[in-house]
């Protein structure tokens, strides 16, 4: 994460697994849940899902988020936009997350960018740190070892 760019979260992970493992575990409800968050994903630009986990008061996230997939390219690419449910929320995410798949060698370049952040929002600026901090440890760590389960097709 650079901090120069106050408005996104930027990670870059290889996994030794190939492109169609990976995207099947961005894309799987079942898989999704196990490493993210539950909720009733289908890949469908323009379809609309609610993903559920806890509250985080600090960051002002309500732990409800209402998204959307927004775009995306078989085992290249997803774009989802992300809110959290609760207008009120002091948080007031409005996000775009994107992941790009790129194969390397034997596995895959996995990138994400987080964006829209608000610069001036401290308490947007809080769930940045926090939020890059978790895509690339937890996140990154949980979704290695969905994919080192999942048999491949």
């Amino acid at each position: 994460m650079t901090e120069d760019d106050l408005t996104t979260v930027r990670v870059d992970q290889f996994l030794t697994h190939p492109p169609r493992k990976v995207w099947r575990a961005l894309t799987e409800p079942d898989l999704l849940a196990q490493w993210l968050m539950p909720g009733d994903f289908r890949l469908e630009v323009g379809h609309r899902y609610t993903m559920r986990a806890q509250a985080m008061p600090a960051t002002g996230f309500s732990g409800i988020v209402q998204a959307e997939v927004l775009a995306f390219e078989p085992e290249r690419m997803l774009r989802i936009g992300w809110r959290d449910a609760d207008p009120d929320s002091p948080g007031r995410a409005d996000w775009t997350i994107t992941w790009t798949l790129q194969p390397e060698g034997r596995g895959t370049r996995l990138f994400l960018v987080h964006e829209g952040f608000d610069p001036d929002s401290p308490i947007q600026q809080r769930a940045r740190t926090i939020m890059g901090g978790g895509w690339r440890s937890m996140a990154m760590r949980r979704l290695d070892e969905v994919l080192h389960r999942l048999e491949p097709r």
